[in-house]
């Protein structure tokens, strides 16, 4: 990737989004030594105006920003890094600088808890109990909220048709993480149909 650091005298600007729920979570800098250093290490390091030196966001605070994607934009002069946060981006204690609402992505997250709950089962996890039952009893979970969502569309009340969306939407997950399947892979699988 080459980054034109010359066109603006050294520091390039640095947008970090969260790799699960695509927020973006701050604005910092880089200069050449950030880039190499965040490379190099798999952590956001960037130039802080303030203190005039290289500053590793978390190196204090143990809030580190792990990459796991760079971009460069088409002009080579900004970059995008989708991160994994431990713990809030913010110096004030915000998940973001910008105080978005995070919960519009949260379907992302559960995504990511029942990963977890496959990695590391419990005897208390609601997932860890389905999924012992086998791929047919996941799938027919499914079944089963589909048709209870048709109903309260039909005949029940708007809070009752969010509960069981949300029943059908989470049982999906469950049968996706079982099958081996993410949200990514639905979203090409739509994003592919729609350019058809």
């Amino acid at each position: 990737m080459n980054i034109d650091f010359e066109k603006t005298q050294g520091l390039v600007p640095v947008i970090i989004q969260d790799v699960q729920t695509l927020e973006v979570l701050m604005l910092g800098y880089m200069n050449l030594e950030a880039w190499e250093k965040t490379l190099a290490e798999g952590k956001v390091t960037f130039f802080s105006r303030s203190k005039n030196r290289l500053w590793t966001k978390g190196e204090e605070s143990g809030n580190f920003l792990f990459v796991k994607e760079t971009h460069i934009d088409c002009d080579n002069d900004t970059i995008l890094i989708k991160a994994s946060p431990v713990g809030p981006t913010c110096h004030t204690g915000s998940r973001s600088c910008f105080k978005t609402n995070y919960n519009q992505n949260f379907i992302f997250e559960l995504e990511q808890i029942i990963k977890d709950r496959y990695d590391h089962p419990s005897e208390e996890s609601y997932v860890n109990k389905l999924r012992s039952k086998g791929l047919n009893k996941i799938a027919q979970k499914v079944g089963e909220e589909g048709v209870e969502t048709v109903i309260a569309a039909l005949n029940e009340t708007d809070a009752d048709f969010v509960n069981e969306s949300s029943d059908l939407v989470f049982h999906l997950l469950v049968l996706l993480k079982e099958k081996g399947n993410t949200l990514a892979d639905i979203g090409l699988n739509l994003e592919g149909r729609h350019k058809k």
